[in-house]
């Protein structure tokens, strides 16, 4: 656990990695496709549709995503932190905070998702 943040984050993001996750997540909600809000998540993950689930990193209360990282390695999807909510609800079209996105469907945003994987394995926990 890194000191200064919620029990839930595994790992750090750095900030060039966030903001292209944000970019992918904004890409995929306009030409694939993205579930929004935990219990959309949660069934995509444990249906095997998801891509990548992207949790904020300042959710409150924490406990509101706090499985999600330990259900997404059990179900070995990849996910990544965004630092706020406010960034992540944004880039998902939505006029609220989102705690959780799950990419269904990389739509346009191949490249993008391709290299956010490759920069994932490098600092996720295996």
């Amino acid at each position: 656990m890194t000191p200064g943040l919620s029990s839930y984050i595994r790992f750090k993001t750095p900030p060039e990695l966030a903001n292209a996750t944000l970019e992918l997540v904004k890409m995929a909600r306009e030409t694939g496709k993205i579930k929004k809000g935990v219990n959309e998540v949660i069934k995509s993950v444990e249906r095997g549709q998801a891509k990548l689930v992207v949790i904020a990193e300042n959710v409150d209360p924490p406990e509101i995503v706090a499985f999600l990282p330990s259900l997404c390695q059990e179900r070995r999807i990849p996910y990544i932190y965004v630092p706020a909510k406010e960034a992540l609800g944004n880039a998902a079209g939505l006029e609220v905070p989102a705690s959780s996105i799950a990419v269904i469907d990389v739509g346009e945003a191949r490249s993008y998702f391709e290299e956010i994987m490759k920069q994932l394995k490098k600092i996720s926990p295996p």
